[in-house]
């Protein structure tokens, strides 16, 4: 824990993130365009850093977690903050992002500098209790040393060489999209024909059409939410991202392709600000139909 740990994106995942390792002993260098997103870090524990270049300057290991790959670019490329890296130091991108691009700026850093990709799942609950995955990408060196610190956020995947974190996150979340989309139609399906809803979602969570999404995400669709912590922004990019990899299949995906055109169909309708389960509320509202089911259903961000 002698290593100074510098972490860029202190949002619904980085906050988190960064508080966690602070809290764990770690000397942790945060920064965040959103002041009070910096704030609550620095009550866990962490130094605050004047910008981003700043805070790559100082660290031995940078952690950057964005929304979106030109969230990377303008931190990294145009504020100057991967030129500002110092040799023997390591930067670990926790952004979905497109492997292309990480390899692109692996290529631009200085020498000396090594660079891993590690993005994760398990939603804002999982940041604050260290139960994240994080599929990690790189030289088995650079993963030896990054290992320990990473497990203390959640289990970590070696998935192969740099890149390689970003293709099997992107499956999972092909897949969790593809549940995403398909529960609303289940819930319709069985109302419409006669089944109450509590019914519906006990039954499916006893069977094998059991899912994260029907005991994780289920609960943001009865409690109205829908999960403002992911966005249908955040889902569109994705799914762009994954459609880019399914170029090198050889064959159509019909079920990601769907997917893709059911979330970009929601966030036509509600805008790309609002929750992801948008996906289900829109087949609620075109079945004149309510998935609104009484119980103390705890956002899973504050569990």
């Amino acid at each position: 824990m002698t290593e100074t740990i510098g972490f860029v994106g202190l949002g619904n995942m980085g906050g988190p993130m960064a508080s966690r390792l602070a809290q764990n002993g770690y000397r942790v260098l945060a920064y965040d365009i959103n002041p009070e997103a910096l704030g609550r870090v620095v009550e866990a524990g962490a130094e605050p850093a004047e910008d981003a270049t700043s805070c790559a300057a100082r660290a031995d290991i940078l952690l950057t977690s964005l929304p979106r790959p030109d969230h990377v670019q303008a931190v990294m490329v145009d504020g100057g903050a991967l030129a500002a890296l110092r040799p023997g130091s390591l930067w670990v991108d926790l952004t979905t992002n497109r492997k292309e691009f990480v390899a692109e700026l692996a290529s631009k850093a200085p020498e000396g500098v090594s660079v891993v990709d590690s993005p994760l799942t398990g939603a804002v609950d999982g940041a604050r209790n260290g139960k994240l995955t994080l599929f990690a990408g790189g030289a088995d060196d650079d993963l030896d040393r990054v290992e320990e610190m990473l497990s203390l956020l959640g289990r970590v995947i070696r998935c192969g060489p740099l890149g390689t974190g970003n293709v099997t996150k992107l499956v999972t979340n092909q897949l969790w999209f593809i549940h995403a989309a398909a529960i609303g139609e289940g819930f319709a399906l069985g109302m419409a024909n006669g089944v109450e809803l509590d019914v519906l979602w006990d039954a499916i969570k006893d069977s094998v059409g059991d899912s994260f999404v029907a005991r994780h995400d289920a609960p943001s669709i009865f409690a109205g939410h829908y999960d403002p912590s992911f966005t249908l922004d955040l889902c569109v990019k994705d799914l762009g991202l994954t459609m880019e990899l399914a170029q090198n299949v050889g064959t159509d995906l019909p079920m990601t392709e769907r997917a893709n055109e059911t979330f970009v169909r929601a966030g036509e309708r509600y805008g790309l600000d609002v929750g992801e389960l948008h996906v289900a509320k829109r087949i609620e509202d075109d079945g004149q139909l309510s998935f609104r089911l009484e119980g103390d259903w705890v956002p899973h961000w504050e569990a």
